[in-house]
């Protein structure tokens, strides 16, 4: 039995959408143009693929990480995490997104309890690559920051929405 029969299908929908929802919460604390947007899109495309490859078989991560494998998977976690979004400004997007991640480290420690702490730690990574990804602040990518002040508080705010991970 697999952890998705665990879960409603609309549950593991923002389960499986959660590494996206968090690395947009990332990119809406600070949109950085399009080069930023592709480093961080690249990032979040990496970071998944380490954790696929750090994942214990049979753990809810690799679980998550395997529906990105297919059409239908990506589709949902994307479809959901447009939805989240959809009619708000950035600022508005990345305390959505915030929330959600919240109640989804909620869903999962309900849900999987034993799974929780990995799954929370997942997120959390994720999260620090899209942030790591792109320089703040610069012009086409030189100068600025790694991790913009923005970002930072949001990498803190997702870190108490998770339950106190950093």
């Amino acid at each position: 039995m697999s952890f998705k029969d665990d879960f409603t299908e609309e549950q593991w929908i923002q389960v499986i959408a959660a590494p996206l929802v968090a690395g947009l919460a990332v990119t809406a604390a600070d949109p950085s143009g399009l080069v930023g947007a592709v480093q961080e899109s690249a990032a979040l495309a990496g970071s998944l693929k380490s954790a696929g490859e750090g994942a214990s078989a049979g753990s809810l991560v690799a679980e998550v990480i395997e529906a990105y494998t297919t059409g239908d998977g990506r589709k949902s976690a994307r479809d959901d995490t447009m939805a989240l979004i959809k009619g708000r400004k950035p600022a508005e997007a990345c305390e959505a997104a915030v929330a959600r991640l919240g109640e989804t480290a909620a869903l999962v420690a309900a849900t999987a309890p034993g799974e929780a702490d990995d799954f929370r730690r997942f997120i959390r990574e994720t999260a620090q690559r899209v942030a790591e990804a792109g320089t703040e602040g610069g012009f086409l990518g030189f100068g600025g920051e790694k991790v913009s002040d923005a970002e930072r508080k949001t990498l803190a705010d997702i870190d108490a929405a998770l339950g106190g991970m950093s």
